[in-house]
């Protein structure tokens, strides 16, 4: 069994204090982000407006090196400002492809829900394929490419919600919550003065695909396989639920369970790693029967039902 690289195990320490200085009392949230980069997935943080989801991504993003985009969507966005467009070129008598946002290798989709469908459905083929197609030509994204969205509640004014397909993209649905009491003191010690702080970069594009690659040569035993299957098999035999967690999910479950061994500084996925990441992935790939629906924290309830009813392999 293959060990890891202490240069690894080192330099998401790094990342993880970089971040911390601008983001007081959110470990666990900071965590599945690393989790998600070494997992080469998408991230949406759903919260209130005002707790920190886009200084958490623009944290990130300084402390990556990657180029860096943020799109604020509102409801005026046009699919052809994030993919791109092509266009005459009357001098030389040829069409030029203009890039557009998404071509980038860390993307801030801020407020992404106050766009219309049919601008949230042009970053489906990106963020699936990591490729666009512009007039039938298509184009790689750049690598790394991670999409790190935030999304106001549903319920609040101008927002539409996220059809299914569009969330099944997403490795991960996380949410930041209010701070502590003492918490929220520090935010303010940190904010007495107007000055922000700059983060600088701890790592390069090319060490961030060098752990991704370190990520996917994570054991996953086949008893653990088994394990992420049948919890997400169960979803789908519950009569709350209208549908359950797809192929997609367990797959997805696999990659971040093998991301949060590496993180830990395993070389091997343990069903508590599976535990772990269970209810930020499979959540959000629920969709309930109407009666259920009506309680936002039934996702949650499910999974953690789910968790205990199936039975935990023992892995040595």
């Amino acid at each position: 069994m293959e060990q890891i690289e202490p240069k690894t195990v080192a330099q998401l320490n790094a990342i993880r204090e970089n971040i911390r200085q601008v983001i007081i009392g959110k470990d666990g949230v900071i965590d599945l982000l690393l989790i998600a980069m070494l997992s080469a997935g998408h991230v949406l943080i759903e919260d209130i407006p005002g707790m920190g989801k886009t200084t958490l991504v623009s944290a990130l993003a300084s402390s990556l090196g990657c180029s860096f985009r943020r799109i604020q969507f509102t409801p005026d966005v046009l699919p052809s400002d994030i993919t791109g467009f092509t266009m005459f070129n009357v001098k030389t008598g040829e069409q030029e492809m203009h890039p557009g946002s998404i071509m980038n290798q860390i993307v801030l989709a801020d407020e992404i829900n106050r766009t219309s469908p049919k601008t949230q459905s042009a970053l489906l083929e990106v963020m699936q394929e990591n490729q666009v197609t512009i007039d039938g030509v298509t184009y790689p994204a750049p690598a790394p490419f991670m999409v790190l969205a935030t999304q106001n509640p549903v319920e609040m004014a101008g927002t539409y919600p996220l059809p299914e397909a569009q969330l099944d993209r997403f490795l991960m649905c996380v949410s930041m919550g209010y701070p502590s009491h003492a918490e929220e003191l520090a935010i303010l010690e940190s904010h007495r003065t107007q000055r922000p702080r700059e983060l600088g970069a701890i790592v390069s594009a090319q060490d961030v695909l060098r752990m991704q690659r370190e990520a996917e040569g994570i054991l996953c035993a086949p008893p653990v396989m088994e394990y992420i299957v049948s919890i997400t098999e169960a979803t789908r035999r519950l009569d709350d639920v209208l549908i359950g967690v797809s192929p997609r999910g367990s797959i997805a479950l696999m990659q971040a369970s093998k991301g949060c061994a590496l993180l830990a500084g395993r070389s091997y996925v343990l069903p508590d790693d599976v535990q772990k990441m269970a209810p930020p992935v499979l959540c959000h790939r629920l969709i309930l029967r109407t009666r259920a629906g009506v309680q936002k924290q039934m996702p949650q309830a499910i999974i953690d039902a789910v968790l205990h009813s199936v039975p935990v392999p023992a892995v040595r």
